[in-house]
């Protein structure tokens, strides 16, 4: 399930009208080249594609820095970027949080102690590893869900792109939906994932060439950071500047969320939950070449993590300052706006050309990273294992392709379905709390205590999910228990799934049988299988690539970004 590292607490994606860009044909040359580009490498890997492991995992060939580029691409979807600025010309500073706590600690944990198991076991996605650690129900359960919630979330980063494109090129929102569409459904099925994954390792330099000017110029517009600070501490504040300022339990902050349902609710339960069984980030560490490449993935994809965040922060403060009623009644521009309206108000053509061309690939990348994990898990989890079992290769490659062109067709349906909801961003960011965190919980019982039985993968994930639903859709919409903003319901919907799922797990693990020992051999921490025996190939036991000095490397400098924000 793929989104960005949480989208933001804001309201609709609807752009205002009047931000249309003054773009002139070099602007649209650039996006014709893009798109140029992107088709010519689905043909350039279409002749790699010979077997189903090559259309669905890349025939686990690719080097740990292509893998890494690409799962920080898979992450970083437009409704990110917009999202994430948005959050910031809301809540200021408080944004690092996404990355520094709710990101990068759980990358890690997925690149140190879990890649080992998802890459040694030889699974080709995260719902098959429930089916060897617990039963075919915790299996098609899992599976299910996540088909579900992806081609969802595909929808959505349609549906948002159509917004944008509207807003500022004036297209139709129905062309911008089918052409998209199109061209993602014809480099998937063209190469496969190898080819989401190339495409998304360009896509990765293209929206850095897009945000890079616009966080440059908005600096310089405001008068540098001192002079962003100077303006925003005086117009919202000094918390607004700060990551932790009013976060003491009890303070009233505009993020309705203190130090501790942000450490446990975003940083452990909601983040770990994303990160670690998100498939649609875990199926480019599982195309990697070997065990240490595997591992290294999220590790590399962790460092440009960390600073990304000032990229989506900086244009969010900027727009805070150039607008400063953005977001309320006295301004015709939302938060959603603040990225377009540095656009129009900053970018000359030609590097307006680059950061459409970045908005668009950002989109695409979100769409493509779902579409792609989505076929993978229809046809070999519910497809292989549940309906035409024991084909030849060849069929299972011919209907991973149609299954991308069926994903893609009902991507369209719900970016349609998504212009009905008129709060988006909010409804997407309960999905993680209902889906990611269950399974989390079920991942990490099973992964550290033998003793969970095969039925208590089932139940516990089915548990989970309920409870966060009854949180957010009872205790809170109802207003049955008093929660300040939707983002904090989030953070403590994320906790009793966590809770429920945990607690069924225990007890029906109780009552019912355990799996023989010599059936989890590689699944459960402190056993190992044949697969994670892997000697480091040629060059990988250099210093520099060892995965826990890469590890341990990212917390500490995620750590210490937080220093200048916290005083």
């Amino acid at each position: 399930m793929h989104t960005p590292t949480y989208p933001a607490p804001t309201s609709p994606v609807h752009l205002a009208a009047e931000l249309r860009l003054p773009t002139n044909w070099l602007d649209y040359t650039i996006l014709a080249i893009y798109f140029v580009v992107v088709l010519g490498i689905g043909f350039a890997a279409r002749r790699s594609v010979k077997t189903s492991l090559d259309f669905f995992l890349s025939g686990r060939s690719l080097p740990a820095w292509v893998t890494g580029l690409a799962f920080i691409a898979a992450n970083l979807g437009a409704t990110e970027i917009l999202g994430m600025a948005a959050n910031s010309a809301q809540y200021g500073v408080y944004t690092v949080h996404w990355y520094w706590i709710g990101a990068i600690p759980a990358m890690v944990f997925l690149g140190l102690v879990m890649m080992p198991f998802y890459y040694g076991s030889k699974v080709r996605s995260v719902p098959e590893f429930l089916l060897l650690r617990f039963d075919k129900g915790a299996h098609l359960l899992s599976s299910i869900l996540f088909a579900f919630a992806a081609i969802l979330i595909a929808g959505v980063n349609l549906y948002a792109l159509a917004i944008v494109v509207e807003a500022l090129l004036g297209w139709p929102q129905w062309v911008s939906i089918v052409v998209a569409g199109f061209f993602v459904l014809g480099y998937i099925t063209l190469g496969g994932l190898s080819s989401a994954i190339y495409n998304e390792v360009l896509q990765f330099f293209v929206i850095l060439a897009a945000l890079i000017p616009l966080s440059v110029l908005g600096l310089k517009k405001v008068g540098g950071w001192d002079g962003l600070t100077d303006s925003l501490t005086a117009s919202h504040g000094a918390d607004f500047t700060t990551a932790w300022g009013g976060t003491g339990i009890g303070s009233d902050n505009p993020l309705g969320a203190n130090w501790l349902t942000i450490v446990l609710g975003l940083g452990f339960v909601l983040s770990f939950g994303y990160w670690t069984t998100n498939f649609a980030e875990v199926q480019r560490a599982l195309s990697a070449k070997n065990l240490s490449a595997a591992q290294r993935t999220p590790l590399i994809a962790a460092f440009p993590k960390i600073f990304i965040v000032f990229l989506v922060m900086i244009p969010g403060l900027v727009a805070a300052v150039l607008v400063p009623k953005i977001g309320t009644s006295g301004s015709d521009l939302q938060y959603n706006d603040a990225i377009p309206y540095l656009m129009e108000d900053l970018l000359p053509n030609g590097v307006l050309g680059i950061a459409v061309t970045g908005l668009l690939a950002a989109f695409m990348a979100g769409m493509a990273a779902n579409i792609s994990s989505f076929n993978t898990v229809f046809t070999t989890d519910i497809w292989q294992k549940y309906v035409k079992r024991d084909e030849e290769d060849t069929y299972y490659v011919r209907f991973g392709r149609l299954i991308t062109a069926v994903g893609v067709l009902a991507s369209i349906g719900t970016a349609f379905l998504a212009s009905s909801f008129s709060n988006i961003m909010s409804y997407l960011q309960t999905l993680f709390s209902f889906f990611n965190v269950p399974m989390f919980v079920v991942f990490i019982i099973g992964m550290f205590w033998k003793r969970a039985s095969m039925k208590s993968g089932f139940w516990g994930l089915l548990a989970g999910t309920t409870a966060a639903m009854i949180n957010y859709f009872v205790l809170y919409k109802q207003d049955i228990i008093g929660i300040p903003s939707d983002q904090g319901a989030n953070f403590v919907s994320a906790i009793a799934g966590f809770v429920a799922g945990a607690v069924v797990m225990f007890a029906v693990s109780l009552f019912t049988a355990p799996k023989p020992a010599e059936e989890l051999q590689g699944l459960v921490y402190g056993t190992t299988s044949p697969g994670m025996e892997e000697p480091p190939a040629k060059g990988d036991d250099a210093w520099y690539r060892k995965p826990a000095l890469l590890g341990w490397g990212a917390i500490i400098l995620a750590a210490a970004c937080y220093i200048p924000f916290s005083f």
